[in-house]
């Protein structure tokens, strides 16, 4: 694996606390102000820190036996990929977690892509459920 970034090390080391612990209390201070969220269910972004958090914040609580798997970086140590898998009710999946940073750790944009199409569909189900009257404010144009 490619070197990380101090800081964004640093911001990874963090990450993987908050999520071993269920507990993303730390998650804002990650966030870059102007950061984007890719959701595997819509095709335009949501934008800014707010969004991010409250959509990483929700998915933590409605992913059962979410585990890590492996930790890819690209070459300038700012670009990470998280292969996790999980399950939704009673639908199992995979992912990625797709995460640039900047030099200062912060989180820039998170993509997040998820097979099969049954577990996709049961987590877009769930977390409509829980957000759909807070994202449509947060759709970046």
């Amino acid at each position: 694996m490619s070197q990380l970034h101090p800081q964004v090390a640093n911001s990874l080391a963090i990450w993987h606390q908050m999520i071993a612990g269920k507990d993303l209390s730390h998650l804002p201070a990650l966030v870059h102000a102007d950061a984007v969220f890719r959701s595997p269910m819509a095709f335009q972004p949501y934008a800014s820190a707010q969004a991010v958090v409250l959509i990483l914040s929700t998915v933590i609580n409605v992913f059962e036996n979410f585990v890590y798997h492996r930790e890819l970086a690209t070459e300038d140590g700012l670009n990470v990929v998280l292969e996790f898998s999980a399950t939704v009710g009673d639908k199992q999946l995979k992912g990625i977690d797709m995460i640039r940073l900047d030099t200062d750790g912060k989180i820039v944009e998170f993509e997040v892509m998820i097979r099969p199409l049954s577990g996709l569909q049961a987590l877009g189900a769930e977390m409509g459920a829980r957000l759909a009257q807070y994202l449509p404010a947060f759709k970046k144009a």
